[in-house]
């Protein structure tokens, strides 16, 4: 069996981990490739209400193993302590593998990233203040500290860490004025984090290629969304990662012809945390009335999501990125009740038309959406688990997004729970 991964088509917050949580029964693994603890997903089960920042969403199911690969970049502490919750509930943590390749947020990138957003003053990106960014900044720049590097403290972790935190102190006291880090206080650290997830490290990519040579299906899991790709989306205002697909064969070792579905998760409308373009943003009471039904607040960070219409040129973008082979449209319950909703079709730029997700920010930041609007339903669609229980205007809405995106709807999410789901087409044979 094949790989098939689970994409955000917007700005993250999609729903992509009840989906994933949803899929994950039909797997052998569930497999985070990328991010950090940036990303939070919500996953509702029989056992309750899981908010996960690190751990894989499927790690739910008994059946299913989860992994962290080496794209992630890994907040020993936030994984600890979701490991200690999940097992506290009666999940079994022991299949939890998490790559030797994968990098640590240290304590020193999180204060950077803070001191960094601060010295941005109004041009700040918006950032979780995790150290993400900083962290993979420093996978790049070749000074990183990878989960692996635990295994061997004296011999390669010490000598790394003792040359970086030296020119990490020398940034945060004389660039940022802020206090230095000890030495002796984050070796401790370390040497704790060694200790607790020691038995979870693993070498994940041969992992991944036994399960493949079994012959079991895999599900990759993506963190945040496209249009917050480091290359894809609307730069600067984006994440330090890729979450679209091709994020997941660099972040696991995978070889991209494993992949056999690409699914594209997008809500009904859509929302944005952190600063940069929204097209379709609203910023009228009916923007409110949205957010406040839909409780859009950052797992996260719980900072208020900015609101808005779908937008299709986005979504159109997303999928020729990404090359979905299916979509998912969660959330279409909130949107019971209103007598109109809208699709954005197009962008308008000083009276000109544009049919197209810029790649030029500021072009972007001046784009006016260019609106279809279709009648709005009244019987609800929460819990419905088969199309025949959609109202008709509702069933012409997602049949709209689907035509104007380009890519046929294989799961529409009609509330948060595993259960309140209409799989219209089966994604995993």
């Amino acid at each position: 069996m094949p790989a098939y991964a689970v994409i955000g088509g917007q700005w993250g917050d999609e729903g992509k981990g009840k989906i994933i949580d949803y899929l994950a029964g039909n797997v052998a693994a569930v497999i985070r490739y990328g991010g950090g603890a940036n990303a939070g997903h919500t996953v509702v089960n029989d056992k309750g209400k899981f908010q996960l920042h690190m751990v894989p969403s499927g790690i739910c199911w008994p059946g299913a193993c989860g992994i962290i690969g080496n794209g992630v970049v890994v907040d020993a502490d936030i994984l600890m302590g979701e490991l200690a919750e999940l097992t506290s509930r009666g999940i079994d943590t022991s299949r939890l593998y998490v790559s030797e390749r994968a990098h640590l947020i240290m304590p020193y990138h999180a204060l950077l990233d803070r001191l960094e957003e601060e010295a941005r003053g109004d041009a700040a990106i918006g950032t979780t203040g995790r150290g993400v960014g900083p962290a993979y900044l420093d996978k790049t720049g070749r000074m990183g500290i990878r989960v692996g590097d635990l295994l061997d403290i004296e011999g390669t972790l010490a000598p790394q860490l003792e040359q970086t935190l030296a020119f990490k102190n020398q940034v945060i006291t004389k660039i940022y004025g802020g206090e230095a880090l000890s030495l002796t206080e984050i070796m401790a650290q370390c040497t704790a984090w060694a200790d607790q997830l020691r038995p979870y490290i693993r070498p994940t990519e041969q992992i991944i290629q036994d399960l493949l040579a079994d012959d079991k299906a895999i599900l990759l899991e993506g963190a945040q969304g496209t249009l917050l790709d480091i290359d894809h989306g609307s730069y600067p205002y984006v994440t330090s990662s890729s979450p679209s697909v091709g994020g997941a064969c660099v972040g696991l070792g995978l070889n991209p012809q494993a992949i056999a579905g690409v699914l594209g998760v997008f809500k009904a409308y859509s929302t944005r945390v952190g600063e940069g373009p929204m097209p379709t943003e609203m910023l009228d009471q009916i923007g409110d009335d949205l957010r406040e039904k839909a409780q859009e607040y950052g797992v996260t960070t719980g900072r208020p999501r900015r609101v808005g219409w779908f937008d299709a040129i986005a979504g159109k973008y997303s999928r020729l990125v990404n090359g979905f082979t299916g979509m998912v449209v969660t959330r279409l319950d909130i949107l019971d009740g209103f007598p109109s909703v809208k699709v954005c079709v197009g962008y308008r730029v000083d009276g000109k038309d544009l049919d197209r997700f810029p790649a030029n920010t500021s072009l972007l930041a001046q784009c006016q959406p260019v609106y279809e609007e279709l009648p709005g339903w009244d019987q609800p669609t929460a819990s419905a688990t088969n199309l025949s229980q959609l109202p008709q205007n509702a069933l012409d809405y997602v049949r709209r997004i689907e035509e104007l995106v380009g890519c046929k709807v294989q799961i529409i999410s009609t509330g948060p729970s595993r259960d309140e789901t209409i799989e219209v087409e089966r994604v995993i044979p």
